[in-house]
């Protein structure tokens, strides 16, 4: 217990604990959206076992750790470039985020009366909404295993503790179940902000696709292109209230 009381080991799980919740934003907004899809029964549950099983996935590769760094050996080389099983498991993790976000785009600005059912068969919305559920949560288990990859080795950079970083996946996992919620509510009051987190996504998967190539794009400079957005789409939504509440005063006033 003598670990406890080391000022070096509460650093560590500090600065792992905080760039696994940053690691985890991308997650977050993947859930977030595709859990919006379902039924709002049902949300809450998607978002309870989708992030579950995230925090699952990392214990699982954190207790394997031989295992994730076996991963990083070449398995074969093409044109010169060794190819890794995590080169692999990016790779198909980053076009599977491509297409899935592109999709999503599609949906949420060409076809959007798909998604909407006729408000008087119930039970088939029933049905659908329950079978929707679990190919959504397939979906989040798929992409949760590439997410939970990449931040189990940044883990395993950073810390050579076990327990620290153990602790630091569960605390960021809780706060990420706190937070999904609320980014989850919010994506859906505004239809904008959604095709934003869209397109964050289609980024995310451009770099984990180029990542397994070897060529690191900084996930700094995407998470700057995100908040920059954002905060530019805020002023929108401020500007859009701001009007609606003009528009409604002569209405009050008559």
């Amino acid at each position: 217990m003598e670990f406890l009381t080391d000022p070096n080991v509460w650093i560590a799980f500090a600065m792992l604990t905080a760039l696994e919740i940053v690691l985890g934003i991308d997650n977050i907004i993947f859930i977030s959206i595709l859990v919006g899809r379902l039924p709002p029964e049902l949300r809450d549950k998607a978002r309870r076992l989708g992030l579950g099983f995230a925090m699952l996935s990392r214990l699982a590769l954190l207790f394997t750790l031989s295992l994730i760094m076996g991963l990083t050996a070449d398995l074969f080389t093409v044109m010169g470039m060794g190819i890794s099983g995590r080169d692999l498991v990016l790779l198909l993790g980053g076009l599977f985020l491509l297409y899935k976000a592109s999709h999503e785009i599609f949906v949420e600005v060409e076809a959007r009366e798909q998604d909407v059912a006729p408000e008087t068969d119930q039970a088939a919305l029933k049905a659908a909404g329950n079978k929707l559920f679990w190919a959504i949560i397939g979906q989040i288990a798929v992409i949760d295993i590439v997410f939970s990859l990449d931040s189990v080795i940044t883990a395993v950079g950073m810390v050579n503790q076990l327990s620290v970083m153990v602790a630091a996946v569960i605390v960021s996992v809780g706060v990420m179940l706190l937070a999904a919620k609320p980014i989850g509510d919010f994506v859906d009051r505004h239809p904008s902000v959604k095709v934003l987190a869209l397109a964050f996504l289609v980024m995310v998967g451009m770099a984990l696709t180029a990542e397994a190539f070897d060529q690191e794009v900084p996930k700094g400079y995407i998470y700057a292109a995100m908040a920059f957005s954002l905060a530019v789409e805020a002023l929108n939504i401020r500007a859009r209230a701001k009007r609606q509440a003009l528009a409604q005063q002569p209405d009050a006033n008559a």
